[in-house]
């Protein structure tokens, strides 16, 4: 596993020792930051189970003014410390030894504010909408943030995930598909769209 692009591009990364961890493909990384590259200069990146942290360090590489990584194996944290170290982008990173819906709050409670949220839990678990659902619920989010979901195609993920403050309701607006795997994109809702959101299909399967 490779740095695509960037400051860091073509370092070799290390992965976790986990079969339950399912590292984001390269075609599909590359896509997502295809999508992602007019807001990635200086922008706040929060990596929610960062595994080896391949995808904020992506964001770093290519320009985001920082990141925090929020993991809650040490070992897995370990892994992402490692790289941080080999691609050279420490000193703009942030690690978090943490449930990703509990470092929410915190990061919340702490005032903290993110341009984009890359989420990307295990497969099968529910946690997609959860972890919406605890980003709707705060200031988290930048007023004009993105919040990036991948996910499998069988995981039930909402269009629309409210909050009790109108303002801060999300709405996927658009859908990115690698065979069995779906990459949602959110904003927040009252943010105009045209027609809903798109769909875009590759046919990675044999990648994945």
């Amino acid at each position: 596993m490779r740095v695509i692009t960037g400051s860091a591009k073509g370092r070799t990364l290390k992965t976790v020792k986990d079969r339950s961890v399912r590292p984001t493909a390269d075609r599909v990384k590359e896509s997502i930051f295809n999508v992602l590259a007019p807001r990635l200069p200086e922008a706040r990146f929060l990596d929610l189970f960062a595994g080896s942290g391949a995808v904020g360090i992506e964001a770093l590489s290519r320009g985001a003014a920082c990141c925090t990584f929020v993991e809650l194996v040490p070992s897995h944290l370990k892994v992402v410390a490692e790289n941080l170290e080999t691609t050279g982008l420490t000193a703009r990173a942030e690690l978090i030894r943490r449930d990703a819906r509990a470092a929410i709050r915190d990061l919340s409670h702490r005032g903290r504010q993110y341009d984009i949220v890359f989420v990307d839990p295990p497969y099968g678990q529910g946690l997609v909408p959860e972890v919406l659902e605890a980003v709707a619920g705060t200031g988290l989010l930048a007023a004009d943030g993105w919040v990036i979901c991948e996910h499998h195609r069988r995981d039930p993920v909402p269009d629309l995930v409210p909050a009790r403050d109108a303002a801060g309701s999300l709405s996927r607006f658009r859908e990115l598909i690698f065979g069995e795997t779906v990459v949602s994109l959110y904003r927040a809702a009252a943010e105009p769209t045209s027609g809903g959101f798109g769909r875009d299909q590759s046919d990675l399967s044999g990648e994945l």
